[in-house]
């Protein structure tokens, strides 16, 4: 069996199609909810002959963060993608990190391109494809966004008129239709032969607006369901996991239960200091710019141990993390957090300052993700696991580990 190496990893290459799918925000309870209530009979179809289990993603537990480690096979520390924005030390300016360069190593995504495949990746945002889809298009592949789908051109994404692959107009990027379309055209491709390496990857609207419960979800999923159903139909192995989970972040009045980091330390060490929101990119609407960890910058490091201790005695700070601490524990990249890096409660948020987030732009309360309480994701694989595999998902699987499952099994 022919076989491609990225990041130190083996990985086989089956000749059947790989259909790897993130589903972007998709808590285990999702799933359960929509399987529960008739809502997925391919997923749990799936599950049943194959393997469902739970895996860690990668912390902060956002998207940029875990979709490069799933197309990387490797932690933060090594791809260095530790947030959608981090502090750069040698100009002291917030930077999105939206493009290549910023990635420290390559994809598999190209490695399976070079050995061969016909490589897919789809994703509902923009900004996915900016950061992780480079060099595939060069190789054959094809590469674009629903959330730019009509102006995919051949030159730059390895296909003209992508609208026609399902022959759907692009969708509202702030709606169920981004996701749906990224699996749908994705399964397209699968059955007309034109992509057998395929990773989709949604977006998590729908889970920042509902629960697991409610209508418009099971809907959704239902969606969901059925084009998973025409990639298994088409003869992928197809691999289901999240880059991290969603949690309501609110008080018993319904309203976002914010912590604002920046205001607290300034009001009690001076304005000698910096903090990060790593979640922050161009989706505001999705989360106001709020997630369940920050970075803390000091001008000082001398005042470094007695900043750690007033954040930790804040109620709802359930970590203070040093920067060695950080790079140890969580596995991130030294120089792109800060001097702290803090975590927060299921149910509560950290920002910057009031006057920072537009609130405004949450209905119905907050929904969010980033700290510990959204870390562990479900993983489905659609054939049973091998006995090397049962062990890996005995022990401490990764949802970074989904390629190395979906090719193995």
């Amino acid at each position: 069996m022919r076989s491609f190496e990225a990041n130190g990893r083996t990985y086989p290459l089956p000749s059947n199609p790989i259909a790897v799918i993130c589903l972007d925000g998709c808590a285990d309870e999702y799933l359960s909810t929509a399987i529960a209530c008739g809502k997925m009979p391919r997923l749990a179809a799936m599950a049943r002959e194959g393997y469902r289990g739970m895996v860690r993603g990668a912390l902060p537990s956002f998207t940029n963060v875990n979709n490069s480690s799933i197309v990387t096979g490797v932690a933060p520390r090594v791809h260095g993608i530790c947030g959608n924005f981090f502090l750069n030390p040698e100009t002291g300016e917030e930077v999105m990190m939206n493009g290549p360069e910023f990635r420290r190593c390559g994809t598999l995504l190209t490695a399976a391109a070079d050995a061969g495949r016909k490589v897919a990746f789809i994703t509902a945002k923009e900004k996915l494809r900016t950061v992780l889809g480079d060099g595939v298009v060069e190789r054959g592949g094809i590469v674009f966004s629903s959330e730019k789908v009509d102006e995919a051109k051949l030159a730059t994404h390895g296909i003209d008129d992508a609208t026609a692959i399902i022959g759907k107009p692009r969708p509202e990027i702030y709606s169920g239709d981004a996701s749906i379309y990224v699996l749908e055209a994705g399964a397209a491709l699968a059955e007309q032969g034109r992509a057998d390496f395929l990773y989709l990857s949604t977006t998590d609207f729908m889970q920042h607006k509902f629960g697991p419960q409610a209508p418009e979800i099971l809907d959704f999923h239902a969606k969901i369901d059925a084009a998973i159903g025409r990639l298994l139909d088409a003869g992928c192995v197809v691999a289901l996991t999240a880059d991290h989970g969603m949690n309501a972040k609110n008080d018993s009045a319904g309203n976002p239960k914010v912590i604002f980091v920046e205001w607290l330390l300034h009001g009690k060490f001076g304005k000698k200091l910096r903090v990060i929101c790593p979640i922050t990119d161009p989706y505001v609407v999705h989360h106001g710019a709020l997630g369940s960890l920050v970075m803390v910058h000091l001008e000082n490091p001398a005042i470094r141990s007695e900043v750690a201790e007033f954040l930790f005695a804040q109620s709802g700070i359930t970590e203070v993390l040093t920067r060695e601490q950080a790079v140890e524990k969580l596995e991130l990249a030294p120089d792109r957090i800060g001097d702290l890096v803090i975590l927060s409660g299921r149910d509560v948020v950290v920002g910057k300052s009031p006057e920072h987030h537009d609130l405004s732009v949450l209905k119905g309360g907050l929904r969010s993700h980033g700290g510990r309480y959204e870390e562990m994701v479900p993983l489905v694989i659609s054939k049973p696991l091998t006995p090397e595999l049962c062990r890996l998902a005995e022990g401490d699987p990764r949802n970074f580990d989904v390629f190395h499952f979906a090719c193995h099994v």
